[in-house]
């Protein structure tokens, strides 16, 4: 059952007690995702925390061109979720697709709210989990205005190794904020050195 997985990550932070264990396995729901379906949606409000336990997930925005932004890409035992539509309960600017068939584990948000209030371990477990999204984004936005194409490739590259084999070209350039034709000219010039 996935929600051992779950259970076994949280222990690697805080030790669960059975209580607390039990309210995992109570709240918690398992979905599987096919490949290009939507977690969710911009215009719809983010009432689900999710937690993949396999597949590949990316989230991103739409611009007034029609553009795809990729903001963040998730695969095994990460978080993904529009944290400010979960937060405010205000319509999502953002899209959440499986880029494979994916199982996930969801919990509603006035769950999640419970789960801190019953059992304050997970406030301490999941500020962690805040603090290492909130350092990983301005990372990325400090190297996205400090860093060329090639040093946020490279950089990519090494930083997730996990994910770089598992997507396409195109949103790796999306992510990076190139175009798939500047990424294909890095790839060849550092494939020849």
């Amino acid at each position: 059952m996935h929600i051992e997985s779950l259970i076994s990550y949280f222990d690697n932070y805080l030790r669960l007690d059975e209580e607390e264990k039990a309210f995992i396995r109570k709240k918690f729901f398992e979905k599987q995702v096919k490949r290009r379906q939507f977690i969710l949606q911009e215009g719809d409000v983010c009432r689900l925390n999710t937690f993949v336990v396999a597949g590949c997930f990316r989230m991103y925005m739409v611009d007034e061109k029609g553009k795809e932004h990729n903001l963040q890409f998730a695969i095994e035992n990460w978080w993904i979720g529009d944290i400010d539509s979960f937060h405010k309960e205000k319509p999502s600017k953002l899209n959440i697709e499986a880029m494979e068939n994916s199982i996930v584990l969801q919990i509603r948000k006035e769950d999640q709210l419970r789960l801190f209030v019953e059992h304050p371990k997970f406030n301490r477990i999941f500020r962690v989990f805040t603090e290492n999204a909130l350092i990983s984004f301005q990372n990325r936005v400090l190297q996205n205005i400090s860093s060329t194409a090639e040093e946020r490739y490279l950089d990519f590259m090494d930083r997730y190794p996990n994910i770089f084999n598992r997507i396409s070209n195109v949103q790796i350039a999306s992510y990076l904020g190139v175009t798939p034709e500047f990424l294909s000219t890095i790839r060849k010039k550092l494939s020849r050195s």
